[in-house]
């Protein structure tokens, strides 16, 4: 029998993709972002310690106590924000189940989600298998910045969620306090909601600081906000983060995940917690950590003629490689693969209509020796195509 598929034209997920490839062939993998560095040996202590003192059994639908203690208290302390860790927070498997079950609970048939490409891949799917319409709004490079009249034309009576992404993956692009005051100024009004995946909080550079909707007057009140602990921890195996967002708001969603995953591994909860309450600036020292790593890889890049966007946020880096090929930059991902010995991610992939462009996402979420390597991989890739012009 040959099931009816709900997402005919979905196939795997091209990280899962890149790494398999990347596995098979014995490329450094620049693609997936995940860290390839251990984690800080106090946390793994942490969990070890926490399985041992017996916290095996289900920790109670919203999360545990304790971590959620923690996470109000953080978004106190970076964001100036009370958040009631009972009626607000809610632990989730990772902050792609808090986007996923925020899209089922707030969007429905015949609703609209305004998404920015290019979007990352879980929200589109999300959407559809709400029965809602997901409409795009692209942000172009080479800034991928907000089109706020484009935005503003495509909403509609029928607009339930608009998603945001900032820091964005993959474009590296971050929204300002200024684009939150748009965004609230166009909502103003309308019965919708802003699911904000800021996953990479942390991780912003030159100076600047990250523009949260939960600190803002007007958005806080509407919002459901994301975050990772397997961001902010290096730990993308942990598989937990959270969802913020008022009570009423937060209900909805609690109805969708207690029927998802409804309980989060208990013994890591405790030890993230226990982690937090031994560090309370967790997360304060990322930007500079990550902006030493982007500019190594832009130092080693550029020279071999490799055009570099420096990110503004999160642990990627776009590279323009039109100086050294014009092909497609799926096509171009797979030949870097095969002949540098690199894995990349296109960002063709993240837009419903890609604009011009030839361009790669790169992860420098990992150790110095593995950025040179993959460096010198690309910069002699780099060298051969010219040698061949």
């Amino acid at each position: 029998m040959t099931p009816r598929s709900k997402l005919p034209d979905v196939g795997t997920t091209v990280f899962a993709v890149v790494s398999r490839r990347a596995a098979e062939t014995g490329a450094i993998n620049l693609g997936q972002g995940f860290p390839d560095y251990p984690i800080d040996a106090r946390l793994a202590e942490l969990v070890h310690q926490a399985m041992r003192a017996g916290h095996n059994q289900y920790a109670p639908m919203p999360g545990l106590p304790a971590l959620l203690e923690q996470i109000a208290a953080k978004l106190q302390r970076v964001y100036g924000v009370q958040a009631d860790p009972v009626r607000e927070i809610t632990v989730t498997l990772g902050a792609t189940e808090a986007i996923y079950s925020a899209i089922q609970a707030l969007a429905g048939a015949g609703d609209e989600v305004i998404v920015f490409d290019p979007a990352y891949d879980s929200y589109d799917p999300g959407v559809r298998l709400a029965g809602a319409r997901c409409v795009h709004v692209p942000l172009l490079p080479p800034a991928f910045r907000p089109d706020w009249e484009r935005v503003s034309a495509a909403l509609s009576p029928r607009t339930r969620l608009v998603i945001t992404n900032s820091p964005h993956n993959p474009a590296c692009s971050c929204l300002s306090a200024a684009d939150l005051d748009t965004l609230a100024e166009l909502l103003r009004g309308r019965e919708c909601t802003v699911l904000a995946d800021e996953v990479y909080e942390h991780m912003v550079f030159d100076g600047a600081h990250h523009a949260s909707v939960l600190a803002h007057p007007e958005l806080r009140s509407r919002s459901v906000a994301v975050y990772s602990f397997g961001k902010t921890l290096h730990a993308t195996g942990l598989r937990v983060g959270y969802a913020v967002a008022p009570a009423a708001l937060t209900d909805e969603l609690r109805k969708v995940h207690q029927f998802n995953t409804f309980t989060i591994t208990t013994f890591v909860q405790q030890a993230i917690a226990d982690y937090l309450r031994e560090h309370p600036a967790c997360g304060a020292d990322l930007p500079a950590f990550f902006q030493v790593k982007r500019d190594r890889l832009a130092s080693l890049l550029e020279p071999g003629g490799w055009r570099v966007l420096r990110s503004a946020g999160s642990y990627f880096q776009l590279v323009d490689y039109s100086a050294l090929s014009a092909r497609p930059d799926v096509e171009l991902a797979n030949q870097l693969i095969e002949e540098a010995g690199v894995a990349s991610i296109p960002l063709s992939v993240f837009y419903r209509d890609p604009p011009p462009m030839q361009l790669l996402r790169l992860c420098f979420a990992k150790r110095d020796e593995t950025l040179v390597e993959g460096a010198r991989r690309l910069t002699a890739w780099a060298a051969r195509q010219r040698t061949m012009a």
